[in-house]
């Protein structure tokens, strides 16, 4: 039986915004309006695979590149967006990739209002999690052609990049803004890359070998068990661990196989 307070004792340690950084997360605390973190929130999730030290000076080149960015992507258009990111390239993302989604945003904000009631939209009080929800907003975003930064609204993927844009938004702690305080945070899916897979598979969360939404979905579980109300909880401290110089893994697994017997 997994320990709960193994757990709350690592998110006790970590989970704090001394330890935020270097994570793309830590850039929507600069800014107030929820308009505007929506915007950055989604920028910075999108474009968080690769080495982090190229996510942060990536992230970084296009919101420096927007300024008020609510107020620029109402007011972009294709020239616009053409001109201030020629050239732009994160990894295997090139500056259509990144236009494409920005010209999605405003037009998910001009029909909805924000991406928080697009999202919203839908969503039902009667679904487990925010799966059919993620599917319906991806499918806003998609424009028939593959795009690096928008997964595909089937979902067979974990949709990592976004689930860590949903776990920003909507819960609320010492380090999540939790803007979208009228979406409960049960409803949230383990935002699942390789390193987070990783850890599951140590901690006996899941023995699947491919990283896709089944095997979120069961590692979310695990932690729901653990914490109904919060499923995602734990995600930000344990991943801290491999990432930061301050953090140590190894320690961990061995500290908790020996307490998890």
């Amino acid at each position: 039986m997994i320990k709960k307070n193994f757990l709350e004792m690592l998110y006790s340690q970590y989970n704090k915004k001394a330890y935020v950084h270097p994570d793309p997360l830590e850039f929507l605390y600069n800014y107030k309006d929820v308009r505007d973190r929506e915007i950055v929130g989604i920028i910075g999730a999108s474009l968080a695979y690769g080495r982090v030290s190229q996510i942060l000076k990536d992230v970084s080149f296009v919101l420096e590149s927007v300024k008020n960015p609510y107020e620029f992507i109402v007011n972009a258009n294709f020239e616009i967006l053409k001109q201030t990111f020629k050239g732009f390239v994160h990894r295997y993302t090139d500056e259509d990739d990144l236009i494409e989604l920005l010209l999605k945003l405003k037009s998910v904000i001009e029909k909805f209002g924000s991406l928080h009631d697009a999202f919203k939209n839908g969503l039902r009080d009667e679904d487990q999690n925010v799966l059919p929800a993620l599917s319906n907003f991806i499918k806003l975003l998609e424009n028939g052609r593959k795009n690096t930064l928008i997964p595909s609204s089937n979902c067979k993927s974990p949709c990592k990049r976004l689930n860590l844009f949903l776990r920003w938004m909507i819960r609320h702690d010492d380090v999540d803004p939790g803007d979208w305080n009228d979406i409960p945070s049960s409803k949230l899916i383990v935002p699942l890359d390789t390193h987070m897979h990783h850890i599951s598979l140590v901690l006996g969360f899941t023995t699947r070998k491919q990283a896709d939404m089944k095997t979120a979905l069961e590692i979310t579980e695990k932690f729901k068990s653990i914490s109904p109300e919060d499923p995602v909880r734990y995600d930000f401290c344990l991943t801290r661990l491999g990432i930061r110089d301050d953090t140590d893994m190894e320690s961990f697994f061995q500290n908790y196989r020996r307490e998890n017997v």
